[in-house]
């Protein structure tokens, strides 16, 4: 007869552990916050509940996004995670992954949505994307007057670049119709043509309160725009449409401002920097022409000036001579070809054939010579021979 197991409750409770977590997939589930608590270490504990029955569980590590969503007790949530069972007390909690406010799943997909639209339309293209000023002469800052962004926004440009001309066009920056307002302020801005850079702003939020940023007709007014824009929406880990269609998207609104205005210090430092190196280039750049010029005074040239004319006199003199020899030769070769020529024609002249006994006739009346056998009898013609003329009559 066998003994029957006898079981530990720590093992009992890891027993169970091991078959709850093998037996369930992780799960979103829809909840209230019945109560919270953000521990020091980070941690949050908090109980979910519904009109019947509630649920323990513990999000570690996520106090940040806890605190990010202002998680309050009576929220409506949607959780993600996995069952288990905290051994020590026997007790079953949800290990939470995530959460999110209620009804964020449907804006996530619209968001998704919209990004592929425009990303398809080619809006996030960095190709189209418009060069940020180095330091413009005036800012226009599309956001709420009231809100903190707009006065860490002022403070920074105040402490850095006071001289600097800023426009504020005043919007709401989140619920209904802000995202409206928000792009007529685009749209006022470039109508007006004044700014160098628009810079729409504002602190950072929950999904629903940074959603104006997320919608359409925002985004096209950014993508239209003639000026450059930066987004500086939410925090850090905030993203939304406009930042993906803005020329440049910063984490924050103070990072907006140091970035558009840039530190003072690092201009100046840049200056002195620019001046240092103008300064030794002229230095270097005079430097290479007094050695040039005490080189050029050291030479023969300088010392003695006139050996260069006496230089340039005897070569005019070789010039001179070289022509002048020039022509002569060629005066001889056409005196040469003339005697030939002369000889050439004087072979040929009329004289030289009557020497050989040849005879010209001659009309008596025309002088025109005969070159026509068939002539009247009894006209008179003159033959001219080598030693004179005498008439012949045609017989």
């Amino acid at each position: 007869m066998r003994a029957d197991k006898i079981w530990q409750v720590s093992e009992i409770n890891s027993a169970l552990r091991e078959l709850i977590e093998n037996s369930l997939l992780p799960l979103w589930a829809e909840a209230e916050v019945g109560t919270l608590n953000i521990h020091q270490s980070g941690h949050v504990y908090m109980t979910l509940k519904d009109a019947r029955s509630q649920l323990r569980a513990v999000f570690f590590n996520g106090a940040a996004q806890a605190r990010r969503l202002h998680l309050k007790v009576g929220d409506r949530v949607e959780v993600f995670g996995q069952l288990t069972v905290y051994e020590v007390r026997g007790e079953y909690q949800l290990s939470v992954r995530q959460i999110r406010p209620l009804g964020l799943g449907e804006l996530q997909r619209r968001f998704e949505e919209l990004k592929r639209k425009l990303d398809a339309e080619g809006l996030f293209d960095p190709a189209r994307k418009k060069t940020i000023p180095l330091l413009p002469e005036t800012i226009a800052l599309v956001t709420s007057p009231d809100g903190a962004a707009v006065r860490d926004f002022l403070q920074i440009i105040e402490r850095r670049f006071p001289n600097i001309h800023l426009q504020i066009y005043p919007s709401p920056v989140q619920g209904a119709g802000a995202e409206r307002r928000l792009a007529a302020g685009i749209e006022f801005f470039n109508r007006a043509g004044r700014a160098d850079v628009i810079v729409i702003t504002r602190g950072g939020g929950s999904m629903e309160d940074l959603w104006p940023f997320n919608e359409e007709i925002l985004a096209r007014a950014v993508a239209a725009s003639r000026i450059p824009v930066i987004s500086a929406v939410g925090h850090e880990i905030d993203f939304t449409i406009c930042d993906f269609v803005a020329d440049l998207r910063v984490p924050t609104p103070s990072a907006a401002a140091e970035l558009v205005v840039g530190r003072r210090e690092e201009f100046e430092q840049h200056l002195k920097r620019c001046n240092k190196d103008l300064r030794g280039a002229l230095q270097f750049r005079l430097q290479n022409v007094k050695n040039r010029l005490q080189l050029a005074a050291a030479s023969h040239v300088f010392r003695e000036p006139i050996h260069l004319v006496r230089q340039k006199q005897q070569y005019l003199d070789e010039l001179l001579k070289t022509a002048a020899f020039a022509l002569e030769r060629n005066r001889r070769d056409k005196e040469q070809r003339c005697r030939l020529l002369a000889s050439q024609l004087e072979a040929l002249g009329p004289h030289n054939v009557l020497k050989r006994g040849f005879a010209i006739l001659r009309d008596a009346e025309t002088g025109r010579n005969i070159t026509d056998h068939r002539q009247p009898s009894g006209k008179e013609l003159q033959a001219a021979v080598r030693t004179g003329t005498m008439t012949v009559t045609v017989n």
